[in-house]
């Protein structure tokens, strides 16, 4: 997958690169870029299409949790969701898009199999695959039913592409507000990378850089919240909680809890993750920006590897710093977003 990392993050540093180019600096809000890079990374890898040819569908998805998060804020009424009010008519509409955009790159690729004309090792082939072993009863009940096959790629399209983006955002801002890290972290990348342009192998030896994300998913988990159901009774030291209980695990407070990781808990300090995640937590279940256990986010080491590419050539071409403009504004939607965009100045090396 790094070959379509690589190519989505260079498109952006191209863009960048052109709006610096004329006077050395240019002030711009990211966020935008950033969620691109990430949508068509997503795109690239997990679908074989371009972000031209799923951009509906992220923009779709992308109204549709702004549309959630309005009623989850507002005041519960029973039976409310069944009338048709502007809101409710309009996520029932944004859905059924949604729904025939996602068919129409299923379409697509079924016959390109059927052609003969179509790799299956992405994320799409293989949900086809199991799709097409269920019809043909292969597999008996192991196969995929078409809808599953929709709402897995509903998910994918949406965890894949919206979670990187909230994390590299907030990165630029916390590299922006300590300069000093943002300058190790160049170090770094120069001093493994040099002239070449990032590999596997050596993504993996930026030890700075992967210290940073972990403080940064850390003060800033791009998913606040999780919900775990318990389907058989469990015992949680003292407490009993019986079958069909809902848990809630409130990262963001765990993550920000000073009995858990001091009295500097509110201080960007990549250097606690510098012996790594248990030492980091005293092997305690403190830090679970992608869960924890069986039920671990898939796509963590795509995340992590997509970023630190992502990094990498950022700070190989370019410093850069807050803007005046810049306004500080954590906010839910679904993710934990800039509420007014991520403003900086790029400066070009």
């Amino acid at each position: 997958m790094l070959p379509a990392f690589y190519q989505s993050c260079n498109e952006m540093i191209v863009k960048w690169e052109k709006l610096v180019s004329q006077e050395g600096s240019s002030e711009l809000d990211v966020w935008p870029h950033l969620s691109s890079l990430t949508s068509d990374a997503i795109s690239r890898t997990a679908f074989g299409s371009s972000y031209e040819e799923g951009k509906k569908i992220f923009q779709l998805q992308d109204e549709l949790a702004q549309l959630i998060m309005q009623v989850l804020q507002s005041i519960y009424i029973p039976g409310l969701r069944f009338l048709p009010t502007k809101r409710n008519k309009r996520m029932k509409e944004v859905e059924r898009q949604i729904r025939a955009s996602l068919k129409g790159v299923i379409d697509k690729r079924l016959n390109a199999m059927k052609d003969g004309k179509a790799a299956n090792d992405d994320l799409l082939g293989i949900l086809l695959e199991s799709n097409l072993s269920e019809s043909k009863g292969l597999d008996g009940d192991v196969g995929m039913s078409m809808d599953d096959v929709i709402e897995e790629c509903k998910l994918f399209y949406f965890a894949g592409q919206e979670t990187t983006s909230v994390l590299l955002a907030w990165t630029m801002v916390l590299l922006s507000q300590y300069p000093d890290w943002q300058a190790r972290a160049r170090e770094e990348v120069l001093s493994v990378f040099g002239n070449n342009e990032p590999n596997f192998d050596s993504l993996n030896h930026l030890k700075i850089v992967t210290m940073i994300l972990y403080e940064v998913l850390r003060l800033y988990p791009p998913v606040l919240s999780l919900v775990r159901t318990i389907h058989k009774e469990t015992k949680l030291g003292n407490l009993t909680l019986p079958a069909g209980v809902q848990v809630v695990l409130p990262t963001a407070l765990v993550h920000h809890d000073p009995e858990l990781w001091g009295d500097d808990v509110k201080e960007f300090k990549p250097e606690r993750f510098g012996e790594g995640i248990s030492k980091a937590t005293r092997n305690q279940v403190s830090f679970f920006p992608f869960a924890w256990g069986s039920r671990i986010c898939i796509g963590q080491n795509f995340a992590l590897i997509e970023a630190k590419m992502a990094m990498a050539m950022m700070l190989k071409r370019f410093w850069f710093e807050l803007s005046p403009s810049y306004a500080h504004a954590p906010f839910p939607v679904i993710t934990l977003r800039a509420q007014h965009g991520v403003h900086v100045i790029l400066h070009k090396l």
